[in-house]
């Protein structure tokens, strides 16, 4: 049986343009369009479709509030966020309000078929960007009380640069308090990160905490 989908999104040409791209997928099949919150509310509640993918800017209502429309109404579809916005309140709010997704619109076709089949079958799906947000967020609210871990020497050659940027992302500070803290921007200190994981061989901020701790990046107190 195919997985059904419904498009919410205030632009025809971004519409047809999903659209286009999931005809192919014999597996899914899309059965209604909406260019509004309320509209994709009412959709949703007529046709309960499998996933409904929404825009976060939309006139009217807006696809996080739509998704808390959908969530309090205990609707069967699920909700994908698609949006270009890798805003970190965008984000939780979309998941405090019930989305069971969120994916950029830069994403590749395949990640979006793999979204789309993973949030039908029961599950999470949230782009690396958007699960780097979470995993900030989290631990910012876990070591938040933590001290400044320092750095201790190590063999794998880290840059003063990157050692720096280690220590903030082990303290649990988002990317914006890093680029803060050092008079960087965001995109400087993402890029720098993301030297610094892939110089390690870790995939995401709790895998790079975890590499640090096991092979005392810093100090084992600081784990505690």
């Amino acid at each position: 049986m195919a997985i059904t989908v419904v498009l919410a999104d205030d632009h025809v040409i971004v519409r047809n343009g999903i659209k286009a791209l999931l005809e192919s997928e014999e597996d899914i099949e899309v059965i209604g369009e909406a260019s509004d919150g309320k509209e994709a509310v009412r959709v949703a509640s007529n046709s309960g479709p499998d996933v409904i993918i929404m825009d976060i800017r939309m006139p009217g209502m807006n696809g996080i509030e739509a998704a808390r429309e959908m969530n309090h109404l205990s609707l069967r579809t699920r909700s994908l966020i698609l949006s270009m916005h890798d805003n970190e309140e965008y984000v939780l709010q979309s998941i405090e309000c019930g989305a069971s997704g969120y994916l950029l619109k830069d994403s590749e076709k395949q990640e979006l078929i793999k979204a789309i089949r993973e949030i039908a079958g029961g599950g999470r799906y949230f782009s690396s960007p958007v699960a780097n947000i979470l995993a900030d967020n989290y631990l910012n609210r876990l070591y938040r009380n933590k001290p400044v871990a320092p750095v201790i020497m190590d063999g794998f050659e880290l840059t003063a640069k990157e050692k720096q940027i280690l220590k903030h992302v082990v303290m649990g500070l988002s990317n914006k308090d890093i680029a803060d803290k050092l008079g960087k921007s965001v995109r400087t200190v993402e890029t720098q990160r993301f030297n610094l994981m892939k110089k390690l061989g870790v995939k995401n901020v709790v895998e790079l905490i975890n590499f640090a701790k096991e092979n005392r990046l810093v100090s084992s107190d600081y784990f505690k």
